[in-house]
């Protein structure tokens, strides 16, 4: 018998949104300290709630927890970069090949890019674009390879984060974005696969010269 997840409690639900919310838009910096009884205050709960959250959230690899420096939002470097895009890389144009094989619909991404298009900050251009890549790979039709890239999906994030304070280019992603979904809509799953894998490897080679992984060298 399958067994069933235990639902996360509304409170803690609450607040793991909100943190999660606050570090992939950039209010949450790499290597801040993320303390139980200043969040509790902040979103007007106890500590539990927020405990579990952090819990939750060290889980995903956003935040990191120490016995001796406490929680603080996970750093991103090349190291981390490579070890998050080689997943990517590895699984997520083979998603999209499926996807595209399977004549999955893609209104979900194209709906992502006008949001993106129509951001007026940071915050909502990075909540878009993680919709665009999930809404690529989540029809797939292998449930578990969707879960898989769910659990990179939020460190992707944090590093997209970085670069982009660093260097924004959302709009040659933007571009790759576009290009990606044409090709998807036209039928062209292994052009679509192709060009997706290089848009991968060529945001983290930009952004983390450093973290170039084997996936990166096909």
């Amino acid at each position: 018998m399958t067994s069933v997840p235990t639902p996360i409690p509304s409170r803690t639900q609450f607040v793991l949104e909100g943190i999660k919310h606050r570090i992939l838009t950039g209010r949450l910096t790499p290597g801040q300290a993320l303390v139980e009884t200043e969040l509790a205050a902040q979103f007007g709960v106890s500590k539990t709630p927020v405990r579990e959250a952090l819990k939750t959230l060290a889980g995903t690899g956003l935040v990191v927890m120490n016995q001796y420096k406490g929680v603080t939002v996970r750093r991103v470097d090349a190291d981390m970069a490579r070890e998050v895009y080689d997943v990517r890389l590895l699984l997520e144009p083979e998603a999209l090949r499926r996807s595209v094989r399977r004549g999955s619909s893609l209104d979900t991404a194209r709906e992502a890019l006008d949001r993106a298009d129509a951001a007026t900050d940071t915050a909502e251009r990075s909540l878009a674009n993680r919709a665009f890549h999930r809404s690529l790979y989540v029809r797939c039709g292998n449930p578990l390879l969707g879960r898989m890239l769910d659990e990179v999906r939020d460190q992707a994030a944090l590093v997209s984060a970085v670069a982009w304070a660093a260097d924004p280019s959302w709009e040659r992603e933007a571009t790759e974005h576009r290009e990606i979904l044409r090709l998807a809509l036209d039928g062209d799953a292994d052009g679509a696969a192709r060009a997706l894998h290089s848009h991968i490897a060529s945001f983290v080679q930009r952004a983390f010269p450093g973290a170039q992984g084997e996936g990166e060298q096909e």
